[in-house]
């Protein structure tokens, strides 16, 4: 992966699963790579999340919402799953456990918890 030419980690494309709960499909595609990010593929927090990632040297797979037919249910659902009424991209799983959105995200980063969570995942090594 090659983060100055804009490629941000894995995209998976999400529309192979099988249809169901979407908070259950999220829960498993969280679940599968260290770290995990919900986006929007025009969403400029979500541009700077896969930066942030992409700086520290993670590899983040990430799952573009606008680009799967039953991604806003999965939006609504992580909606429901963060307790806010609010848009709900970008949202991070480290690890299968949901950090948040970009303020618990930057938060993290900022007070020096986010690298142990990243090196617990197995997403970072040094």
């Amino acid at each position: 992966m090659n983060c100055q030419t804009g490629s941000w980690g894995y995209y998976m494309p999400t529309s192979r699963t099988t249809v169901g709960d979407p908070l259950e499909r999220i829960e498993r595609l969280a679940s599968e790579n260290a770290v995990v990010i919900f986006s929007i593929s025009g969403c400029c927090m979500c541009h700077a999340i896969k930066r942030l990632f992409c700086g520290m040297g993670v590899n983040p797979t990430v799952y573009e919402l606008d680009e799967d037919p039953r991604g806003k249910d999965m939006e609504k659902a992580l909606m429901r799953l963060l307790g806010t009424s609010s848009p709900a991209v970008p949202v991070v799983f480290i690890g299968g456990k949901l950090v948040g959105k970009m303020d618990r995200v930057m938060a993290s980063h900022i007070n020096g918890t986010l690298v142990p969570l990243l090196k617990e995942a197995g997403a970072l090594w040094l």
